[in-house]
């Protein structure tokens, strides 16, 4: 019930009293944005002010904002890195922060192929934390009753391992999850989940899903929401119970656990819930067993609200199965969060996904903006402020953190919709210089060339060359997967190569690309086989012509590396002769090559 309207927030009447404290927080912070921000900078500049990095630019113990921008230069990863390499070597000594670097979080994007090392601080975590503690309140105030159900979400840890001076590298969230913020909080009613500490913790990918699944539908009438990180991760959850319900049914109707659950954790927890329930195996074997998978998502819960996911930016390719799986429930993107830092939140999660914007919270870091030409894609030199950006224009984002990233540039373009009080709102338009991604894989187009390049020495003793290709993220599968068009020139038809050596080229490429995307292949199966379509010579040409009739300049039309114009897919896919797969997984270790 919504408690009485003295403590009453501009936002709505919040859910209960915890509530209205957290939703005080955000209109306090951002009513006084400038004025937060400064004090922000102001801390970070003073309590690092003896790092290594800072005193390179004699800062003089200024920790205002005009010495500050007069002196530290921006920067990108490539710049920091070996100042990352000497801390994840082992050196302690304060190089860009005064408090002890605790761990690194493994970034998405990469670096010469790796996953960038992003450092942290203890204290992030509190950080991290009060932002997690802002999403329910402001979802209470569009989804009443939440307290009165569960939250079915695939949470899953990922591989870690150990920098050579032992500091734990890992990604942000499996950091959180083995945090003792996460494993230990304390009981509130508007977020309890189905799923266990005991399998989001279990590293084996698969017994982390099934016994995750298996909770889910044991509990599938108390369930108010659906969740994952990304939105391929909840797909790749119903894919998943395609594949394995008559394994869950057979548990569910015997009360028993499968033998292929291992985990001792999972097993003594799973030996306190699971009952025999012939009704609901029946219930399951009838709705699974049907070919029409539409609607399933509320067919099996059928007081499902809305689905928890980031549809934003490249995940946006996913919204249009979701809709056939959930029957059109409403998507709600809550926050905006990276491994360098977490950004802020989404005031309004229940608009429509095409609508997302989230608003940036003024104490999470000292944010700086590089103006961007949507246009040309050129970036100014001059940066602003978070209260001076302008509605409607493009900008790329930089960030200083307490952690010690200083004027680092994340890579995100974003926009600007409009103002809660004087912080701005954001719409996430995309990463730069991505070209294909499907699940947290970033591929650029340096990236693609180098495995395109790689690959087409397998045809060198058959003389035969890649004339052209471009590429798309084909998300109609489930994983997704990788699809490159090759036209090949080959001057000796009677030694043409065969479907083994083009197969083989599909994992070359494969293992080409960088340790994320080989990670999301082998680990944690998010990513399908790569794929060749070789097609017919001439057809590279025919986009061309398309493309000039449509009004390019002959004398400045490239070929695009990446597709997704669907009368463009439809030529390219009417010509191909030929389609290619890996028949194998490339090589993927937690280790850093």
């Amino acid at each position: 019930m919504a408690v009485d309207s003295p403590i009453s927030s501009p936002l709505g009447p919040p859910a209960c009293d915890k509530d209205a404290k957290a939703l005080r927080f955000i209109e306090e912070m951002t009513r006084n944005a400038a004025a937060v921000q400064e004090r922000v900078l102001s801390e970070i500049l003073t309590r690092n002010a003896h790092t290594e990095y800072l005193q390179r630019f004699e800062l003089g113990g200024a920790s205002d904002r005009q010495t500050f921008k007069s002196k530290v230069p921006v920067i990108s990863y490539e710049d920091v890195k070996p100042e990352i390499q000497r801390i994840a070597n082992g050196d302690c000594s304060p190089i860009l922060s005064a408090h002890p670097i605790s761990e690194f979080l493994t970034s998405s994007g990469t670096s010469a192929g790796e996953r960038k090392l992003m450092p942290t601080i203890k204290e992030e975590l509190d950080r991290r934390q009060l932002l997690y503690s802002l999403l329910m309140p402001v979802m209470n105030l569009c989804v009443p009753g939440l307290d009165k159900g569960k939250g079915l979400y695939f949470l899953f840890v990922k591989a870690e391992t150990r920098t050579p001076g032992g500091l734990m590298a890992r990604p942000v969230l499996t950091s959180y999850y083995k945090s003792d913020h996460f494993k230990t909080r304390p009981f509130d009613p508007y977020n309890v989940y189905t799923s266990p500490n005991e399998a989001i913790l279990c590293p084996d990918s698969f017994q982390s899903m099934y016994t995750q699944m298996l909770c889910g539908l044991i509990e599938r009438n108390h369930v108010l929401r659906l969740g994952a990180v990304f939105a391929s991760g909840l797909l790749r959850a119903i894919r998943f119970l395609q594949l394995h319900w008559p394994e869950l049914v057979r548990d569910i109707r015997s009360g028993t656990l499968t033998s292929q659950i291992t985990d001792p954790a999972i097993r003594e927890y799973m030996d306190k819930v699971l009952k025999p329930d012939p009704d609901l195996a029946q219930f399951m074997t009838e709705e699974c067993s049907k070919d029409n998978w539409e609607g399933m998502i509320t067919r099996i819960w059928p007081n499902t609200k809305y689905l928890d996911v980031i549809v934003t930016g490249a995940m946006a390719q996913y919204i249009p199965t979701l809709n056939y799986y959930s029957g059109g429930l409403p998507l709600a993107c809550t926050m905006y969060a990276s491994s360098e830092c977490y950004f802020g939140l989404n005031l309004n999660p229940m608009c429509k996904p095409s609508e997302v914007s989230y608003t940036i919270m003024p104490n999470m870091a000292y944010f700086e903006f590089l103006l961007h030409d949507p246009n040309s894609g050129s970036v100014s030199s001059k940066l602003v402020d978070l209260v001076d950006v302008e509605v409607g224009k493009e900008y790329e984002l930089v960030i200083t953190t307490y952690a010690g990233l200083y004027r680092y540039r994340v890579g995100d373009i974003l926009r600007v919709t409009g103002f809660h009080n004087s912080a701005p709102q954001f719409h996430f338009v995309r990463r730069k210089n991505v070209l294909l991604s499907i699940d947290s894989d970033k591929t650029d187009e340096s990236e693609l060339q180098n495995g395109i390049e790689n690959a087409s020495k397998l045809l060198a003793d058959f003389k035969t060359s890649v004339v052209e290709y471009t590429s798309y993220a084909d998300t109609t599968t489930i994983p997704g997967h990788y699809v490159i068009y090759w036209e090949l020139l080959s001057k000796d038809s009677a030694n043409a190569p065969s479907e083994e050596v083009l197969n083989r080229c599909c994992l070359e490429m494969e293992e080409s690309l960088n340790s994320v995307y080989r990670q999301c292949r082998v680990a944690d199966h998010s990513i399908g086989p790569l794929e060749i379509r070789v097609v017919k010579n001439g057809t590279f040409e025919e986009l061309m012509d398309y493309a000039i009739s449509r009004g390019a300049s002959i004398n400045q039309y490239k070929v695009p590396r990446c597709v997704n114009f669907t009368p463009i897919m439809e030529l390219l896919d009417s010509r191909v002769v030929s389609v290619h797969f890996s028949q194998e997984l490339p090589h993927w270790t937690p280790e850093r090559r």
